[in-house]
């Protein structure tokens, strides 16, 4: 029996459909990484920024003991562009 389609979206992953690497999208103008994050669901968020940043706080169990909530879809859309940011080298 298939999944209904709702479901095969919340179990495919941007990394694993997109053929991008998390280290590909540091190096991209803006211009091109917007469309990609609005490609991604909350999860492949957590999933970069735990990638780019193992010693954050992200995950929802994590988050939920530090801080009692978890971090929403755009607040890791925030993280994430400030972390491109800082990675990129001039």
């Amino acid at each position: 029996m298939k999944s209904p389609p709702f479901l095969l979206n919340l179990t495919m992953s941007f990394w694993k459909t997109s053929g991008y690497h998390y280290g590909d999208i540091i190096d991209l103008s803006e211009e091109k990484l917007i469309p990609l994050i609005n490609a991604m669901s909350r999860h492949d968020l957590v999933e970069w920024l735990s990638w780019n940043d193992p010693s954050g706080i992200y995950s929802d169990e994590q988050s939920l003991k530090e801080f009692d909530k978890i971090m929403s879809r755009e607040e890791g859309i925030e993280i994430l562009l400030r972390q491109c940011e800082e990675n990129r080298v001039c």
